[in-house]
């Protein structure tokens, strides 16, 4: 086969029609299954833990920035702990290597959303 028989075969733009009663013998049995079948439950028991968590953790920052608020208002000395806590929270960073996990988690961030994007712009 040569390209010319490619590019003429290629070039012309066949419509494609579905036999007689295709489409509504497929919708008649998405009918019939979406009557029939029950939806899907959003599973609670495996987001609850999550969710419980996160509550945990918002709740305990708000507690951890009203106590250094109320601190600092009494003793002014908060703006003189926020360089030995920043230098803290560095070693601590460093420690665990947590550069890299970040690096890891923006990198796969990233490529999600640039998958995303071009799927999205394909359909």
């Amino acid at each position: 086969m040569r390209n010319e028989d490619l590019d003429r075969i290629l070039s012309t733009e066949q419509e494609i029609i579905p036999s007689s009663g295709f489409l509504a013998g497929v919708m008649d049995a998405v009918r019939r299954d979406a009557a029939v079948l029950p939806p899907i439950p959003f599973p609670w028991k495996r987001a609850l833990p999550g969710l419980c968590a996160t509550g945990i953790a918002m709740v305990s920052v708000l507690i951890a920035g009203s106590v250094l608020l109320i601190q600092g208002s009494t003793n002014q000395r908060l703006l003189a702990k926020l360089p030995t806590a920043f230098a803290s929270i560095l070693e601590v960073w460093n420690a665990l290597d947590a550069s890299w996990i970040a690096l890891a988690l923006v990198l796969s961030f990233v490529s999600v959303r640039l998958s995303m994007r071009s799927a999205s712009r394909k359909t």
